[in-house]
């Protein structure tokens, strides 16, 4: 297992999908994406983190994570990725090794149990069995045990090899990916086919976007076999591979899975965005050639340039109330991957004014389009330490913060309003309708009246206008009114 999976990490280290693997030379590449991490740096971000958080969306199958409880952590939830259907993907389901079945090498016999538990109780059509640190280390080999269960059972036992040591998440979400091309895609054939069909790619269904774009797809007849893997089920990823035309909408997590469909099956694929209203627009469009191109009728594209021109005309009249309210306000924005982008676009056409934006996890692609965006503006940041990002904000660079939750704390410290744009919001933004969602939750965050009440000096802070300063050299806040 551990050659197996090492090659399987070399080889994703020379992505040829990547451009940043591209531009690099071949001693670079092989020195990997990243320095080796030290045990404890990529806590709350390892490699099994990566690729549970790319394939739990599977909603049908049960998700078993071999190593001790903690392992299994906050997965309830996974990031609110909606389902439609399936709740099985939700149960949380572990082998909850101790110390005793470590000594005692009873890990191999406690997980094909564990599979036999569940196989019996939920009659899954697959398990998706994921390694981690400690069972990785004691030499469990879950290849064999879920070849084995396999042939036992007859149900399809999925071993994911991504304990958390061997790198970072997005290492993980590659190397799900590569359990998919390697155990999933192109395992089963679909009912029906039709010239229309699409897989999207790197979409996981947070907070129920893909329900935000899926009733355009259908209004213009075009069929989603599969999406990977927002409110996916697992027959719908095993027949992907006869889709016409895929959809990459993070190519930092699954570049790999859609360069390997297209060379295996001849699928072509694009990089898109729902997030904006032209980026939507130019993903329907594009949709629409590629899928003519590949055999379907000619007058899809006439039909989607008419539902984009209403669903635009339908969008913007619901956006005029707040565009003079939104026109100039800067936005500090720090997240990352496809959103650095993305979320620019759809920024940039109410008015307002990026300050910054953060390329963590943002290929050399991303980065160019932020320049196409902001031109000569571009501010594009790799990191900010809380401490510089709360003397931006008390200073007053930027009228809100989007980012994730990890960094509201900074922005409320500094009295500042705040927006979550990343995987753990409750408000889905994908499409013409998201669009509107979200720049509803901008109007309301920047015109709540409780900003101007915490930001009210009391009397005896400050005394005739007097400026204050605090320990960073920051100029306290004036009083208002």
């Amino acid at each position: 297992m551990a050659e197996s999976l090492n090659a399987k990490i070399t080889a994703l280290f020379d992505e040829p999908g990547c451009d940043t693997n591209v531009a690099k030379g071949e001693k670079a590449r092989k020195k990997g994406c990243s320095k080796p991490l030290q045990p404890g740096a990529a806590a709350g971000g390892c490699a099994f983190d990566g690729a549970k958080i790319a394939l739990q969306p599977i909603t049908d199958v049960v998700h078993l994570v071999h190593g001790p409880l903690a392992c299994e952590g906050n997965g309830w939830d996974n990031r609110h990725a909606a389902t439609s259907g399936p709740e099985l993907y939700r149960i949380g389901a572990t082998t909850d090794i101790t110390e005793t079945d470590i000594i005692m090498g009873n890990g191999e016999k406690r997980l094909y149990r564990a599979i036999r538990e569940v196989i019996e109780r939920y009659t899954p059509p697959a398990i998706f069995v994921y390694s981690t640190c400690v069972p990785a280390l004691i030499g469990d080999d879950i290849n064999a045990v879920c070849h084995h269960a396999t042939e036992k059972f007859g149900t399809p036992c999925i071993p994911i090899n991504a304990p958390g040591f061997v790198g970072s998440k997005n290492l993980g979400n590659k190397l799900a990916g590569e359990t998919l091309l390697d155990h999933v895609i192109g395992t089963m054939e679909p009912e029906r086919s039709t010239p229309t069909d699409i897989n999207i790619l790197g979409e996981y269904n947070l907070s129920g976007e893909l329900w935000q774009v899926k009733p355009l797809l259908e209004q213009l007849g075009i069929r989603l076999n599969a999406c990977i893997t927002g409110d996916a089920r697992y027959h719908e990823v095993a027949t992907a591979h006869r889709a016409r035309v895929n959809m990459m909408v993070c190519s930092t997590a699954l570049i790999n899975v859609a360069r390997k469909m297209e060379e295996r099956w001849g699928i072509p694929y694009f990089e898109g965005s729902f997030y904006g209203i032209g980026d939507t627009s130019d993903a329907l469009r594009n949709l629409a050639r590629m899928l003519v191109a590949r055999g379907a009728e000619a007058d899809l594209i006439d039909r989607t340039e008419g539902l984009i021109k209403a669903e635009e005309q339908r969008a913007w009249s619901r956006l005029e109330p707040y565009r003079e309210r939104l026109a100039g306000k800067r936005v500090l924005l720090y997240t990352g991957g496809v959103k650095s982008w993305s979320i620019v676009s759809a920024l940039q056409e109410m008015g307002m004014v990026i300050v910054s934006t953060s390329v963590r996890k943002s290929t050399d692609n991303d980065k160019q389009k932020i320049k196409d965006l902001m031109g000569g503006d571009a501010h594009m940041v790799s990191s900010i330490p809380p401490r510089e990002m709360y003397a931006q904000l008390r200073r007053g660079d930027a009228d809100i913060l989007l980012s994730g939750g990890r960094t509201q704390f900074v922005a409320l410290k500094a009295r500042t309003p705040w927006l979550d744009i990343n995987q753990e919001r409750h408000h889905a933004f994908a499409g013409y309708d998201g669009m509107v969602t979200l720049v509803r939750e901008l109007d309301a965050s920047l015109s709540n009246p409780v900003w101007e009440d915490v930001r009210r000096l009391a009397p005896w802070e400050q005394e005739d206008g007097e400026a204050e300063f605090d320990d960073e050299g920051v100029p306290a806040l004036v009083p208002i009114g």
